[in-house]
């Protein structure tokens, strides 16, 4: 088996702008403020653990890979990477050795959530990009619990990047997804949960429906927290994901 499962670690530099509202001052003796402007150049460092999974396949053809990337429930933060594997695509191909998908799997750090991680999320998607034979046409992203939430978040940031996502037992802003209204989107949830309410996957559902939006919506009606074992386990997931890309859009 050519199948491949690596950890980097990946530390990238971004530069960018801050800068406050301002007009300038009118020296008027009347004021008690005085309107001013802020601007400097900063550096943020980002870094994240990862584990990678190439195709069996990879390493005998030149044909570029669809890529899932997937985030990880809170339960999974820290530094260790083996808890990664716990649950969802992590899992799927330590069992398969014929996963057709380049995965990415991050690991969030234990005082941080995925909301909060977007840029490092970004940066390491265009490091994994510029690395290895992705087809930037075919590019997906899928989380559950906490990663649901952070694929809503990280999709909505950066909607260039998806061909499709699917977010699971998690919520996000319902007024931003407005962002994400032309990308495919199969939404999971348990109707029993009692961690992340339903509500909260289908206050994203509604908004995205009320807009135009390309959204499927599976409840399945006895789960409770674990709506994801079901959903990584259905061939009918990746065959989905595998009809969604950007150039047919």
């Amino acid at each position: 088996m050519n199948a491949m499962t690596a950890l980097f670690s990946v530390t990238i530099s971004l530069c960018f702008l801050t800068a406050s509202y301002s007009a300038e001052s009118t020296g008027s003796p009347s004021k008690k403020q005085q309107e001013l402007k802020f601007e400097k150049r900063i550096m943020k460092t980002v870094k994240l653990n990862y584990l990678l999974y190439l195709p069996k396949d990879y390493n005998n053809s030149k044909k570029k890979f669809p890529l899932i990337l997937f985030l990880h429930g809170a339960g999974e933060r820290g530094d260790d990477l083996s808890k990664v594997k716990i649950h969802g695509i992590p899992k799927i191909v330590e069992q398969k050795d014929d996963f057709p998908f380049i995965a990415v799997s991050p690991q969030c750090p234990a005082d941080s959530w995925w909301p909060a991680e977007i840029d490092a999320l970004n940066a390491l998607l265009d490091d994994i990009i510029k690395k290895y034979r992705v087809d930037k046409n075919r590019i997906y992203l899928t989380g559950l619990s906490m990663g649901g939430y952070g694929t809503w978040s990280l999709a909505i940031a950066h909607p260039e990047k998806f061909a499709a996502i699917v977010p699971i037992c998690g919520g996000g802003d319902p007024d931003k997804v407005s962002a994400i209204k032309d990308i495919p989107v199969w939404v999971f949830h348990g109707a029993k949960d009692s961690l992340v309410k339903l509500e909260q996957s289908e206050k994203m559902v509604n908004a995205l429906k009320q807009i135009g939006g390309n959204v499927k919506f599976t409840v399945y009606p006895d789960a409770d927290h674990d709506s994801w074992t079901a959903t990584y386990d259905n061939p009918e997931l990746y065959e989905w994901l595998l009809q969604q890309s950007k150039s047919k859009k």
